[in-house]
Protein backbone atom coordinates (compact mmCIF):
# COMPACT_ATOMS: atom_id res chain seq x y z
CA UNK A 1 0.00 0.00 0.00
CA UNK A 2 3.09 2.34 0.57
CA UNK A 3 4.43 1.71 -2.82
CA UNK A 4 1.24 2.30 -4.29
CA UNK A 5 0.26 5.78 -2.36
CA UNK A 6 3.40 6.94 -2.58
CA UNK A 7 3.49 6.93 -6.34
CA UNK A 8 0.00 8.68 -6.46
CA UNK A 9 1.30 11.49 -3.61
CA UNK A 10 4.46 12.13 -4.89
CA UNK A 11 3.70 11.81 -8.63
CA UNK A 12 4.67 15.41 -9.11
CA UNK A 13 8.07 15.18 -7.16
CA UNK A 14 10.47 15.10 -10.85
CA UNK A 15 12.88 12.24 -11.06
CA UNK A 16 11.86 10.48 -8.17
CA UNK A 17 11.49 6.49 -8.12
CA UNK A 18 9.32 4.56 -5.45
CA UNK A 19 9.55 1.22 -4.65
CA UNK A 20 8.83 -1.37 -1.49
CA UNK A 21 10.74 -4.18 -0.08
CA UNK A 22 10.06 -5.63 3.23
CA UNK A 23 12.34 -7.00 6.05
CA UNK A 24 10.04 -10.55 6.22
CA UNK A 25 8.45 -10.88 3.38
CA UNK A 26 7.43 -13.78 1.27
CA UNK A 27 8.90 -13.19 -2.01
CA UNK A 28 6.85 -12.61 -4.71
CA UNK A 29 3.19 -12.56 -2.79
CA UNK A 30 0.86 -10.15 -4.20
CA UNK A 31 -0.89 -7.11 -2.68
CA UNK A 32 -4.40 -7.85 -0.80
CA UNK A 33 -7.11 -7.18 -2.26
CA UNK A 34 -8.14 -4.52 0.02
CA UNK A 35 -4.87 -2.78 -0.58
CA UNK A 36 -5.75 -2.94 -4.36
CA UNK A 37 -8.95 -1.67 -3.85
CA UNK A 38 -7.77 1.33 -1.73
CA UNK A 39 -4.82 2.29 -4.19
CA UNK A 40 -6.96 2.35 -7.06
CA UNK A 41 -9.15 4.10 -5.26
CA UNK A 42 -6.82 7.13 -5.19
CA UNK A 43 -5.76 6.83 -8.54
CA UNK A 44 -2.75 4.47 -8.22
CA UNK A 45 -2.18 0.76 -9.45
CA UNK A 46 -0.46 -2.23 -8.58
CA UNK A 47 -1.11 -4.67 -11.19
CA UNK A 48 2.98 -5.77 -11.33
CA UNK A 49 3.44 -5.69 -7.68
CA UNK A 50 5.01 -8.32 -6.27
CA UNK A 51 6.58 -8.41 -2.53
CA UNK A 52 10.28 -8.72 -2.33
CA UNK A 53 13.26 -8.79 0.52
CA UNK A 54 15.24 -5.58 0.97
CA UNK A 55 18.84 -6.26 -0.12
CA UNK A 56 22.27 -4.48 -0.46
CA UNK A 57 21.75 -3.80 -3.92
CA UNK A 58 18.66 -1.93 -3.59
CA UNK A 59 19.94 0.20 -0.48
CA UNK A 60 22.69 1.21 -2.48
CA UNK A 61 20.69 2.25 -5.07
CA UNK A 62 18.36 4.19 -2.55
CA UNK A 63 18.61 7.62 -1.02
CA UNK A 64 16.07 7.36 1.67
CA UNK A 65 14.33 4.73 3.14
CA UNK A 66 11.08 5.43 5.11
CA UNK A 67 10.64 2.45 7.24
CA UNK A 68 6.84 1.62 8.62
CA UNK A 69 7.82 0.23 12.08
CA UNK A 70 10.55 0.68 14.81
CA UNK A 71 11.05 -3.34 14.36
CA UNK A 72 11.82 -2.50 10.59
CA UNK A 73 14.29 0.57 11.44
CA UNK A 74 16.27 -1.50 14.08
CA UNK A 75 16.17 -4.63 11.89
CA UNK A 76 17.47 -2.63 9.02
CA UNK A 77 20.27 -1.22 11.09
CA UNK A 78 21.58 -4.47 12.63
CA UNK A 79 21.46 -6.23 8.77
CA UNK A 80 22.73 -3.13 7.34
CA UNK A 81 24.18 -0.05 9.04
CA UNK A 82 26.69 0.77 6.45
CA UNK A 83 23.10 2.60 5.54
CA UNK A 84 22.04 3.78 8.55
CA UNK A 85 21.38 7.81 7.34
CA UNK A 86 19.44 6.65 5.18
CA UNK A 87 16.86 5.33 7.50
CA UNK A 88 13.75 7.25 8.60
CA UNK A 89 10.59 6.07 9.84
CA UNK A 90 7.61 7.15 7.40
CA UNK A 91 5.19 9.13 10.40
CA UNK A 92 8.79 11.40 11.03
CA UNK A 93 7.26 14.13 9.51
CA UNK A 94 3.96 14.07 10.55
CA UNK A 95 1.95 13.99 13.83
CA UNK A 96 -0.34 10.77 14.20
CA UNK A 97 -2.40 10.04 17.72
CA UNK A 98 -0.41 13.43 19.08
CA UNK A 99 3.40 11.38 18.39
CA UNK A 100 5.76 11.68 15.76
CA UNK A 101 7.85 8.97 14.62
CA UNK A 102 4.53 6.39 15.38
CA UNK A 103 4.90 2.98 13.67
CA UNK A 104 2.59 2.61 11.07
CA UNK A 105 -0.63 -0.38 12.27
CA UNK A 106 -0.59 -3.81 10.37
CA UNK A 107 -3.98 -3.87 8.83
CA UNK A 108 -3.62 -8.01 8.67
CA UNK A 109 -6.53 -9.29 9.85
CA UNK A 110 -8.24 -6.18 11.01
CA UNK A 111 -10.74 -5.90 8.11
CA UNK A 112 -11.33 -3.63 5.79
CA UNK A 113 -11.64 -0.91 7.92
CA UNK A 114 -7.88 -1.53 9.61
CA UNK A 115 -6.84 -1.07 5.81
CA UNK A 116 -8.71 2.27 5.37
CA UNK A 117 -7.07 3.54 8.33
CA UNK A 118 -3.59 2.28 7.25
CA UNK A 119 -4.33 4.27 4.03
CA UNK A 120 -5.26 7.37 6.06
CA UNK A 121 -2.09 7.01 8.28
CA UNK A 122 0.07 6.34 5.07
CA UNK A 123 -1.39 9.20 3.02
CA UNK A 124 -0.37 11.70 6.27
CA UNK A 125 3.17 10.31 6.49
CA UNK A 126 3.88 10.39 2.45
CA UNK A 127 2.72 14.12 2.62
CA UNK A 128 5.21 14.87 5.03
CA UNK A 129 7.77 12.69 3.52
CA UNK A 130 6.95 14.84 0.05
CA UNK A 131 7.69 18.06 1.98
CA UNK A 132 10.72 16.62 3.53
CA UNK A 133 12.02 16.05 0.20
CA UNK A 134 11.10 19.02 -1.64
CA UNK A 135 12.62 21.00 1.44
CA UNK A 136 15.94 18.94 1.27
CA UNK A 137 15.72 19.41 -2.60
CA UNK A 138 15.68 22.96 -2.18
CA UNK A 139 18.84 23.49 -0.06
Amino acid sequence: MAEGLSRVVLMDQPGMTVGSAGVAAMPGSRASRETVEIVEAEGGELSGFASRMVDEEMLNEATHVFCMTRSHLETLEMLYPEFRDRYYMACDFVEIDGKVGADVPDPIGGGRQAYLDVATVLKAAISGIGGFLAAEKSE
